[in-house]
């Protein structure tokens, strides 16, 4: 049988290394999938290979999104219930909005979050998928059944502390559970959604959210309660960015310079990074001149070798032309893989 014979036969260590019943699932399960898209009782053995490789990668990254999701909800529920519930501080988007109701009413925050976040996981759906949907309302409803039931301790009194670490770990949470595929506060997707219909980034679409959330704190708690919670939704904010794009920054560099065989030896041998050469023309030219050709060198690297790679394209031409923009992430490459070289 081909399932039986799969892991000898084809050498597969991965697979062999692997727990035997999780083998056998994703061999059964690949198996199952293939004779639904073929039609075939005998499936090839480079399909099956190929099928239950695709189900080794959706389980690993699986389980990488339920342990971000789990740890968002556990420092999100962590921030609500040890900073800002125990003091009535508020915050932005939905989950300040369940704040302040809960504040300024009896209803239980758990039951707040989910019935303040459910418009926008429905909303999610469609605009974004079911997926991510499935995944959101679980997280929500983990962060819902975490703060009911869960005594967290009140970490201080004090209002700075409470506004900076309370945002902190809030903002920590809602940017694991964002690494995670899904959400625990469901404003961003109703900005996705109306930047679309009103021609807005999604920036201003939650930024006129938020001033309304804070004016109505303002109104109905105070004025001060209504900064400091300006002071906690920038803290989150600012702690999303940082965990969803991370600490290692990566900045694209194009080069365009006469000594462009000079720069790029000087990358990929002294500094030893990876990059791609393309052939481009001058745009600006005067009248009878002839448009300038030349090999355009574009590299990435972290912000950290920004200054020595400033440095390097100095010392080789220091009129080249140098454009720089950031990179959220990237995959694959030279650049994850070799250290800079000195």
């Amino acid at each position: 049988m081909v399932g039986i014979n799969l892991s000898r036969s084809l050498l597969l260590p991965k697979i062999v290394a692997m727990n035997p019943i999780l083998r056998h699932l994703l061999v059964e399960r690949a198996k199952s999938r293939l004779k639904k898209r073929t039609g075939q009782e005998e499936i090839p053995k480079e399909l099956l290979v190929k099928e239950v490789r695709s189900g080794q990668v959706e389980l690993a990254h699986l389980l990488k999104e339920v342990l971000f999701m789990a740890i968002g909800v556990f420092a999100a529920g962590f921030g609500l219930k040890g900073f800002l519930l125990p003091n009535s501080f508020i915050d932005g988007g939905a989950t300040g909005v369940s704040l302040l109701i809960r504040v300024t009413s009896d209803i239980p925050l758990g039951i707040l979050l989910i019935a303040v976040n459910l418009p926008f996981i429905i909303l999610g759906a469609k605009t974004i998928g079911r997926k991510f949907a499935i995944k959101s309302i679980l997280a929500i409803i983990a962060l819902a059944l975490l703060v009911h039931f869960i005594p967290y301790p009140t970490i201080t009194s004090d209002k700075l502390l409470i506004a900076v670490f309370g945002g902190f770990f809030l903002g920590l949470g809602i940017g694991m559970a964002m690494r995670g595929g899904g959400v625990i506060d469901g404003t961003e997707v109703l900005a996705i959604y109306l930047s679309r219909k009103w021609h807005l980034t999604v920036g201003d679409v939650l930024l006129l959210i938020n001033i309304l959330i804070f004016s109505a704190g303002a109104y109905l708690l105070s004025i001060e309660v209504a900064l400091y919670a300006i002071l906690t939704y920038l803290v989150a904010a600012k702690t999303v960015d940082f965990v969803v794009d991370g600490v290692e920054e990566y900045i694209g560099v194009t080069i365009i310079s006469a000594k462009h065989e000079e720069l790029r030896k000087m990358i990929t041998e002294k500094m030893s990074r990876a990059c791609t050469i393309y052939h481009g023309k001058g745009g600006y030219k005067k009248y009878g001149e002839k448009q300038i050709t030349n090999e355009i060198i574009y590299t990435v690297v972290t912000r950290l070798e920004i200054a020595k790679l400033s440095t390097e394209i100095d010392k080789i031409d220091r009129k080249a032309f140098v454009v720089m923009g950031i990179v959220k992430d990237l995959k694959g490459g030279m650049i994850k893989k070799k250290p800079l070289k000195d």
